[in-house]
Protein backbone atom coordinates (compact mmCIF):
# COMPACT_ATOMS: atom_id res chain seq x y z
CA UNK A 1 0.00 0.00 0.00
CA UNK A 2 1.40 3.51 -0.58
CA UNK A 3 -0.54 6.89 -0.21
CA UNK A 4 0.14 9.44 -2.64
CA UNK A 5 -0.64 13.48 -1.64
CA UNK A 6 -0.06 16.10 -4.71
CA UNK A 7 0.71 19.52 -3.96
CA UNK A 8 2.12 22.85 -6.15
CA UNK A 9 -0.99 23.53 -8.14
CA UNK A 10 -2.46 26.84 -8.73
CA UNK A 11 -3.29 29.97 -10.89
CA UNK A 12 -0.88 30.94 -13.04
CA UNK A 13 -1.05 33.09 -16.63
CA UNK A 14 0.06 31.52 -19.81
CA UNK A 15 4.26 31.08 -19.99
CA UNK A 16 4.58 30.98 -16.64
CA UNK A 17 5.74 28.09 -14.49
CA UNK A 18 4.49 25.67 -11.59
CA UNK A 19 6.14 22.61 -9.67
CA UNK A 20 3.76 19.57 -8.75
CA UNK A 21 5.47 17.40 -5.96
CA UNK A 22 3.69 13.93 -4.99
CA UNK A 23 5.02 12.68 -1.52
CA UNK A 24 4.52 8.80 -1.15
CA UNK A 25 3.71 7.31 2.68
CA UNK A 26 6.69 5.13 1.50
CA UNK A 27 9.85 4.61 0.36
CA UNK A 28 9.38 5.25 -3.31
CA UNK A 29 12.78 3.42 -4.51
CA UNK A 30 11.30 0.08 -5.33
CA UNK A 31 7.88 1.67 -7.06
CA UNK A 32 8.70 0.60 -10.49
CA UNK A 33 6.83 3.53 -12.44
CA UNK A 34 5.97 6.55 -10.83
CA UNK A 35 4.03 9.45 -13.39
CA UNK A 36 1.69 12.33 -13.90
CA UNK A 37 -1.61 12.22 -15.65
CA UNK A 38 -4.28 15.20 -15.77
CA UNK A 39 -7.25 15.05 -16.53
CA UNK A 40 -9.34 18.69 -18.23
CA UNK A 41 -13.12 18.97 -18.15
CA UNK A 42 -14.95 16.78 -20.11
CA UNK A 43 -12.19 14.95 -21.29
CA UNK A 44 -10.66 11.73 -19.73
CA UNK A 45 -7.47 11.14 -18.03
CA UNK A 46 -4.13 11.74 -20.10
CA UNK A 47 -0.65 10.78 -19.21
CA UNK A 48 1.77 13.73 -18.91
CA UNK A 49 4.83 12.00 -17.75
CA UNK A 50 6.80 9.40 -16.36
CA UNK A 51 9.70 7.86 -13.98
CA UNK A 52 11.13 4.89 -13.52
CA UNK A 53 12.95 3.31 -10.71
CA UNK A 54 15.80 3.36 -13.62
CA UNK A 55 15.27 6.85 -14.23
CA UNK A 56 14.25 6.38 -17.52
CA UNK A 57 11.05 9.25 -18.56
CA UNK A 58 8.54 9.27 -21.20
CA UNK A 59 6.44 12.60 -21.86
CA UNK A 60 3.69 13.03 -23.87
CA UNK A 61 4.07 15.16 -27.24
CA UNK A 62 1.87 17.74 -26.06
CA UNK A 63 4.66 18.68 -23.15
CA UNK A 64 7.52 17.69 -24.54
CA UNK A 65 10.20 19.85 -24.20
CA UNK A 66 8.52 21.89 -21.54
CA UNK A 67 7.92 19.61 -18.51
CA UNK A 68 10.10 17.44 -16.62
CA UNK A 69 9.52 14.35 -14.23
CA UNK A 70 12.09 13.72 -11.77
CA UNK A 71 12.33 11.54 -8.73
CA UNK A 72 13.88 12.34 -5.51
CA UNK A 73 14.22 8.59 -3.71
CA UNK A 74 15.56 10.21 -0.33
CA UNK A 75 12.59 12.49 -0.27
CA UNK A 76 9.75 10.04 -0.99
CA UNK A 77 8.68 12.27 -3.66
CA UNK A 78 8.79 12.75 -7.28
CA UNK A 79 8.36 16.23 -8.83
CA UNK A 80 6.87 17.64 -12.03
CA UNK A 81 8.33 21.23 -13.25
CA UNK A 82 5.54 22.78 -15.41
CA UNK A 83 7.64 25.98 -17.72
CA UNK A 84 5.86 27.21 -20.69
CA UNK A 85 2.35 26.72 -19.68
CA UNK A 86 -0.74 27.06 -21.43
CA UNK A 87 -4.21 27.33 -21.19
CA UNK A 88 -4.64 23.99 -22.91
CA UNK A 89 -2.57 22.48 -19.92
CA UNK A 90 -5.67 23.60 -17.22
CA UNK A 91 -6.56 20.28 -15.89
CA UNK A 92 -6.52 18.32 -12.52
CA UNK A 93 -3.47 16.54 -12.54
CA UNK A 94 -2.74 13.05 -10.56
CA UNK A 95 0.27 11.29 -9.04
CA UNK A 96 0.43 7.87 -10.06
CA UNK A 97 2.40 4.57 -8.79
CA UNK A 98 2.98 1.46 -10.00
CA UNK A 99 4.23 -1.44 -8.77
CA UNK A 100 4.90 -4.94 -9.50
CA UNK A 101 5.40 -7.51 -7.06
CA UNK A 102 3.95 -10.83 -6.78
CA UNK A 103 1.44 -8.84 -8.71
CA UNK A 104 0.53 -5.58 -10.25
CA UNK A 105 -1.18 -2.70 -8.12
CA UNK A 106 -1.58 1.10 -8.96
CA UNK A 107 -2.60 4.16 -6.39
CA UNK A 108 -3.47 7.42 -6.98
CA UNK A 109 -3.66 10.65 -5.41
CA UNK A 110 -6.40 12.87 -5.20
CA UNK A 111 -5.20 15.41 -7.72
CA UNK A 112 -4.20 19.03 -7.64
CA UNK A 113 -5.91 21.85 -9.89
CA UNK A 114 -3.73 23.38 -12.88
CA UNK A 115 -5.49 26.53 -14.27
CA UNK A 116 -3.62 28.01 -17.01
CA UNK A 117 -5.53 31.87 -18.05
CA UNK A 118 -4.80 35.59 -17.77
Amino acid sequence: QVQLVESGGGLVQPGGSLRLSCSASRSIFSINVMGWYRQAPGKGRELVAFITSGGNTNYADSVKGRFTISRENAENTVYLQMDSLKPEDTAVYYCNAQIVDSGYSAYWGQGTQVTVSS
